[in-house]
């Protein structure tokens, strides 16, 4: 069995196990840059993300080695892409004191604002109501290890910010096969008030065309900075992966019959929640 730490082993090319997770709850946030005062979120799971969600639940210090985690190739397909929520913030210091600027003394401590500023404005972004499924493929042996650990975490699970809790369930267990396959028959996760808003007569709604975005080295179009090398707070650093981008078309969990393709049908139920969009 793989600890943590170890170099991967030669079956992740082979990709012999997928682990399956379920990514959603009120809010998501997944940067891959900040500044002082903004923080933004990508329009889907970062991979930092995720291999800090993996590391956390199998109890891995900041300080360790994350080699083993971040060589499992990741797939993220969009179930629900979510709306984008912009919170007002303001960080002020409790003890009513000037907040310090980023500049530090001989000593190593920070110097305070000139003029004085007791209040400071920053703009964070959230993906709200967001649903993604992320795969990861690689050793079986580690990825069983992982699913345990997300199943009993050693450490509070956290989408993208430690505010921003997962909904359960959030691990759907170890699949065979390639990461696309995994991906391609793993029903939609989307809720079913917002498959059955798919619902008009003479709609085939057993299948529902999603974006993917995977790892790809060797062909991929776009290249993201989200590869964590070390979350050492002292040392922070990351480094580069190459992705492509796609659709599948995945399977619903709507019930092929007239309740489900006949919106006027009386026994297809009332939704409240229509009103609103969702």
């Amino acid at each position: 069995m793989s600890t943590p730490g170890s170099s991967p082993s030669d079956g992740v090319g082979a990709e012999p196990a997928v682990l399956l997770l379920r990514l959603a709850g009120p809010l998501q946030s997944w940067g891959d840059r900040s500044a002082f005062n903004r923080r933004d979120t990508r329009p889907e799971p970062t991979k930092s993300g995720i291999v800090g969600l993996l590391a956390a639940a199998d109890g891995r210090a900041r300080g360790e080695s994350l080699t083993d985690l971040t060589a499992l190739r990741l797939g993220v397909r969009v179930d629900r892409p979510g709306r984008l929520l912009r919170d007002y913030h303001t960080v002020s210091d409790y003890r009513g004191r000037p907040l310090p600027q980023a500049g530090v003394t001989a000593k190593g401590l920070q110097k305070p604002t000139s003029p004085p500023k007791l209040t400071h404005v920053t703009t964070r972004f959230y993906l709200e109501d967001a649903v993604f499924v992320a795969g990861l493929a690689g050793p079986r042996d580690l990825l069983e290890r992982l699913e345990k650990a997300v199943r009993r975490p050693a450490f509070p699970l956290a989408l993208g910010r430690r505010s921003c809790v997962p909904t359960q369930p959030l691990c759907l267990g170890l699949r065979d096969g390639p990461l696309e396959a995994a991906l391609t028959t793993e029903p939609w996760q989307a809720p079913e008030r917002v498959q059955r808003r798919r619902d008009q007569p003479r709609v085939d709604l057993r299948r529902v065309d999603l974006r993917v975005v995977l790892d790809d080295p060797d062909t991929g179009e776009d290249r993201v900075y989200d590869v964590p090398t070390s979350f050492d707070p002292r040392a922070r650093a990351f480094t580069s992966r190459r992705i492509r981008h796609a659709w599948l078309s995945v399977p619903t969990t709507v019930q092929h019959n007239r309740a489900a393709t006949d919106p006027g049908d009386a026994d297809s139920g009332h939704d409240p929640f229509a009103l609103l969009g969702w």
